[in-house]
């Protein structure tokens, strides 16, 4: 199927943002966009859910369940937050989501749930969907210290079960970038023998507002 998949070193670095992004910036330029996330969490915290910032962004007409199929309340790893719901994921029904969504568009954007070694089950990872699904991957990666080892190491996992690498997305990328910055920038692409690109911080309540992202393409000028 065509499309991305966007995973992440951890939590709270950007994953949704980074989908949100490309998928608006493919249905901006006149794909139909389909998206995808296995699991949804933390539900009960305030604020637009990332299955409904990545609908928006697409403009997709998807409902709740064909976007994620689990969702739940607790912010939790998936496989606790399924068990404290008294509910079991699983991966068949979730390749069979991500097929029909695929089916009914041009490109699908997938979003990851947390980093690529995060248990849907305790006997399927995240990465074995990504895998599973054959979707190219992009990472989100937050530019400051301790994020060459972070984005190395997800590299490397990602690598390690023959998953390609599209690019590495640096978010939020500050206006007047430090030193530390812009050397993490450098040692990743040349470490981790990947492109680097990077992402200021958004106002997602004004799309329009946002800077364009095609991971097919080079969007920011090397040392940027």
């Amino acid at each position: 199927m065509p499309g991305f998949f966007v995973t992440g070193t951890g939590t709270e670095v950007g994953k949704t943002v980074v989908a949100a992004v490309i998928a608006r910036t493919l249905a901006a330029a006149g794909s139909r966009v389909a998206v995808f996330k296995p699991a949804v969490t933390g539900l009960a915290d305030e604020g637009e859910p990332d299955h409904a910032l990545l609908r928006r962004a697409a403009r997709s007409t998807q409902t709740d369940d064909e976007i994620a199929p689990y969702r739940f309340d607790p912010p939790a790893s998936p496989h606790l937050a399924a068990e404290l719901a008294g509910e079991h994921i699983d991966p068949a029904r979730l390749q069979a989501a991500a097929r029909r969504a695929s089916g009914s568009a041009d490109v699908l954007v997938v979003e990851g749930v947390g980093g690529l070694l995060v248990p849907l089950t305790l006997g399927y990872l995240v990465r074995d969907f990504a895998r599973d699904i054959a979707l190219p991957l992009v990472i989100a990666a937050g530019p400051g210290l301790g994020t060459i080892n972070h984005t190395l190491l997800t590299i490397e996992a990602a690598r390690a079960v023959g998953l390609e690498i599209e690019l590495v997305i640096f978010t939020p990328w500050p206006g007047d970038p430090s030193a530390v910055e812009r050397s993490n920038l450098a040692a990743i692409e040349r470490l981790g023998r990947v492109r680097v690109e990077t992402l200021p911080e958004l106002d997602l309540g004004e799309p329009e507002s946002w800077p364009p992202l095609a991971p097919g393409g080079r969007t920011r000028s090397s040392g940027s």
